[in-house]
C-alpha cells in the first residue's frame, strides 16, 4: 500500500527527465531533490498553468523542490516570539459536543479563515540551451492571526520563490516562510495585513470517531473556499506518506489536489486538523487525512521561534540512493543502498570516521535500503544519542559509533 499513499499535492508540476544526482563523494551542492540529498519525488497535482514565457519548450523534471524558501524569516531574531491563537473560550463546548448550529452556519463562519496559497518557481533544465519555465502550483492555508500568520502544508511552497496568498475577500498578499518542516509537512506563512479572521483551535485529543466534521479549501487549485463534510473515520493512523513516517487523523470528507493546508473544522467550527494527504487508489473513497491541530501547534510554536523544529536528531551527512543496476554501472559502485554523499565538518558522523562513499548498511537494528529508511531510523533516536552505523567501505563491513547532533533544517 506504500504506493497508493500519497501527499495531496498542489504543486502543478509536469512530468519529465530527472537528471541523475552526483556520484558518492561528489559536492553536497550538485545534489537534486531535497536537502539531504534525496532523489526528486513526483508531485500530482491538476490545473497546470505555465505563467511565464519559455525560451525554449523544455520537459521539466518533477522535483522535489528543497531549500530556497522565499523572504526566510527567523522569527527568533526579533527577540521570540509567541502566536496568538483564537483558541475556544474557556468553558465552552468542546470538539466532542454535539452543536446547534447547521453544517451552512459553520461553513458560513469558519471559511473567512480559510486561504488560497499560489506559488511560482522558476526552473532551469540543464539538458537544453536557455530552458525555462515558471512553473505554479495552488494549495490552501489557514490564518493563525489576525495579524497574518498563516499555516499550510510544506510540500504546498517546497521551493517556492514567490507565494502569493488570496483571502476570502479575494483581496491578494505576497506571502513570505517563516518556517518549514518537512517531517511534519507544516509550514509557518506571514503576510502583511491586519484585522484577518482567524481559526478558533480545537483539540485534537478530544476527537472522537464519528464526529462530523467539513473540510474547507482550494481544490484543484481553482475551487477556492470549497466545503466538503463528513466524519472523523480514525485517529492515529501511522502510515507512510512519500516514505515519510506521520501520525494523522483519518476523515471521510472529500480532499482533492488543492486542498493541502487547507482546514478540517468539528461542528463547533473549530480547527481540529490541517489537510494533507488522501489514498490515491481509484477504487477507493474518502479517504482523506489531515495532521491533528495540537500536532501543528508544537511545530508552529519551533517555527516561529527558531526557524525550524528543535530537537530533531541529524547525522551530519547528505546521502544518495543507488536503487538500480544502470545507476550504480553509472557510478561505479557494485552494491545497490544508500551511500554517503557529503560530511558535514564538526559533524558527529565526521568525528566517528564517516566518509563520502560509505554504503551505509544499517542503523541500530534498522536495515537501511533508501534515504527513507535513514530517516525513519533516526526518528527512535534523540538528539546526543550515541547510534551504531554499520558502513560498507570498500567492501569492508566497519562499525561506527555516531553522536547525533541537532538538525537545524527542514
Amino acid at each position: 500500500m506504500e504506493n497508493k499513499w500519497e501527499y495531496d499535492y498542489s504543486g502543478l508540476y509536469q512530468n519529465g527527465y530527472d537528471p541523475a544526482p552526483p556520484a558518492p563523494g561528489a559536492p553536497a551542492g550538485q545534489t537534486p531533490g531535497g536537502p539531504a540529498g534525496e532523489p526528486p519525488r513526483k508531485k500530482r497535482g491538476a490545473a497546470k498553468r505555465i505563467l511565464a514565457a519559455v525560451l525554449a519548450l523544455v520537459l521539466v523534471a518533477a522535483v522535489s523542490f528543497g531549500g530556497g524558501y522565499a523572504g526566510y524569516l527567523v522569527a527568533s531574531k526579533n527577540g521570540g516570539q509567541t502566536v496568538m491563537y483564537q483558541a475556544a473560550p474557556s468553558g465552552s463546548a468542546t470538539s466532542t459536543s454535539s452543536s446547534t448550529g447547521s453544517l451552512a452556519d459553520v461553513a458560513s463562519a469558519v471559511s473567512p479563515s480559510v486561504v488560497v496559497v499560489t506559488t511560482e518557481q522558476l526552473v532551469t533544465n540543464n539538458y537544453f540551451w536557455g530552458g525555462q519555465q515558471v512553473l505554479s502550483g495552488a494549495g490552501s492555508g489557514v490564518i493563525l492571526t489576525t495579524d497574518g500568520y498563516i499555516v499550510t502544508n510544506y510540500h504546498v511552497v517546497e521551493g517556492a520563490q514567490q507565494i502569493t496568498v488570496t483571502l476570502h475577500d479575494d483581496s491578494t498578499y505576497t506571502a513570505t516562510v517563516v518556517g518549514a518542516d518537512q517531517q511534519s509537512d507544516i509550514a509557518l506563512l506571514k503576510i502583511d495585513a491586519t484585522g484577518l479572521t482567524p481559526a478558533v483551535l480545537g483539540d485534537s485529543d478530544n476527537v472522537q470517531v464519528g464526529e462530523v466534521v467539513i473540510a474547507v479549501g482550494n481544490p484543484m487549485g481553482t475551487l477556492g473556499g470549497t466545503v466538503t463534510d463528513g466524519i472523523v473515520s480514525a485517529l492515529n493512523r501511522d502510515i507512510s506518506v512519500e516514505g515519510n513516517q506521520m501520525t494523522l487523523m483519518q476523515t471521510s470528507a472529500a480532499i482533492s489536489p488543492g486542498n493541502s493546508g487547507g482546514g478540517l473544522f468539528n461542528t463547533n467550527g473549530e480547527l481540529i486538523g490541517i489537510v494533507n494527504a488522501k489514498y490515491s487508489d481509484e477504487e477507493a473513497e474518502g479517504l482523506g487525512f489531515a495532521i491533528p491541530v495540537n500536532t501543528m501547534k508544537t511545530v508552529v510554536q519551533d517555527l516561529l521561534e527558531n526557524g525550524y523544529v528543535t530537537g530533531r536528531p541529524a547525522l551530519g551527512i547528505t546521502v544518495i540512493t543507488v536503487g538500480d543496476v544502470q545507476t550504480a554501472m553509472q557510478y561505479g559502485v557494485s552494491s545497490l543502498g544508500v551511500y554517503v554523499n557529503s560530511v558535514d565538518a564538526g559533524s558527529g558522523a565526521e568525528a566517528a570516521g564517516m566518509k563520502a562513499g560509505d554504503r551505509i548498511v544499517s542503523i541500530g537494528t534498522q536495515l537501511v535500503e533508501t534515504t527513507d529508511d535513514v530517516t525513519n531510523a533516526l526518528k527512535a533516536y534523540n538528539v546526543g544519542d550515541v547510534v551504531e552505523i554499520q558502513v560498507d567501505r570498500d567492501r569492508e563491513l566497519i562499525t561506527l559509533q555516531v553522536t547525533l547532533g541537532e538538525k537545524t533544517g527542514a
